[in-house]
């Protein structure tokens, strides 16, 4: 492939990883700057119900084993805590994966560590409130985060730098959404308030990418167009392979903490309205194959989304009547 100097409307056989990540670097800085006026610092630990904690059974003489009726928090709600937390475990893998992708240098090596910061603040205050709370079994899930953990994560998109801003503008929604339905079912009113603050961090983190991935539409919108066709047709949440994710996703998603409906209307529909993506013009014959083929699939997806909101309020109705009854 002939590599020409990229500028802006430059043909897709211009653009590299490389020359992408030059060329957005102005952009990056921008955005880190926006984003550190109006992120707000706060702390963990005020977050986190330490009155109601005590010993567990170990080395302590007068530790209390876990019952899940210690705790308040729903049976959706636990589950949900324990995949979004098990998610928030692998940060190390995230930086690995970001890290070698964006690099460490000048504004996109600041942004990697000032995210992979905020991020590690989301494990530590669920940890301690579940801890703390004992709203889930302790041992099951420290051997939940040894193995998942163990797995490592390896990304979907990591072949490619605008696969990857691609699928975390759409990601850091999706996780925003994730945390906000837990506090919402969890039950608790201190857990949906802790669940709120991360959701916020969640939402900042989401504007910055979906910021970049505008401005990667501007420099290579065939490039840009494709990559996000492949994110939202192959989307999967980062904790898909933690031990039983199936099974946990299947619960989360009749539970409405996350199913089809949220995925279509809360992730993907937003970030694509934002950006008009279904509107833009002047693309290439690839571009533009890309771009009707994501108008199908989110036609689709909301098909299959109708389906399962009819299946959920034919459940919900025959749960109704064997109250009722």
């Amino acid at each position: 492939m002939t590599i020409t100097s990229p500028h802006l409307g430059s043909p897709s056989s211009a653009w590299t990883d490389a020359r992408l990540l030059y060329a957005l670097e102005e952009v990056v800085e921008k955005e880190l700057n926006r984003h550190l006026t109006v992120a707000k610092d706060w702390m963990p630990h005020e977050y986190v119900p330490w009155t109601d904690g005590r010993n567990f059974p170990g080395f302590f003489e007068d530790g209390e084993a876990w019952d899940k009726e210690q705790s308040k928090v729903t049976e959706i709600g636990r589950i949900a805590l324990v995949v979004n937390l098990l998610t928030e475990d692998n940060l190390p893998s995230y930086h690995h994966e970001i890290a070698s992708l964006f690099g460490r240098d000048g504004a996109w090596g600041t942004w990697v560590h000032r995210w992979t910061a905020e991020e590690g603040r989301h494990g530590i205050v669920m940890r301690d409130y579940l801890l703390a709370s004992r709203a889930v079994d302790p041992d099951k899930l420290e051997a939940f985060r040894m193995a998942h953990m163990s797995e490592g994560f390896e990304s979907d998109n990591r072949h490619s730098m605008l696969h990857s801003v691609a699928y975390v503008a759409f990601q850091e929604l999706a996780t925003r959404i994730s945390h906000r339905n837990t506090g919402h079912q969890s039950g608790d009113p201190v857990c949906d308030r802790m669940l709120a603050r991360i959701a916020t961090d969640e939402n900042l983190h989401m504007v910055f990418y979906r910021n970049l991935l505008k401005a990667a539409f501007e420099l290579a919108p065939d490039l840009t167009m494709q990559a996000v066709r492949d994110v939202v047709v192959n989307f999967r949440m980062p904790g898909h392979g933690m031990p039983g994710f199936e099974r946990f996703a299947a619960q989360m998603a009749i539970g409405e903490v996350y199913n089809l409906r949220i995925h279509h209307d809360d992730v993907l529909q937003p970030v694509l309205r934002h950006l008009k993506v279904l509107e833009i013009d002047g693309l290439g014959p690839e571009g533009l194959k890309a771009q009707e083929e994501l108008g199908l699939f989110m036609g689709g997806l909301d098909a299959e989304a109708l389906k399962f909101d009819e299946k959920l309020a034919a459940r919900k109705a025959r749960m109704a009547a064997r109250a009722g009854g």
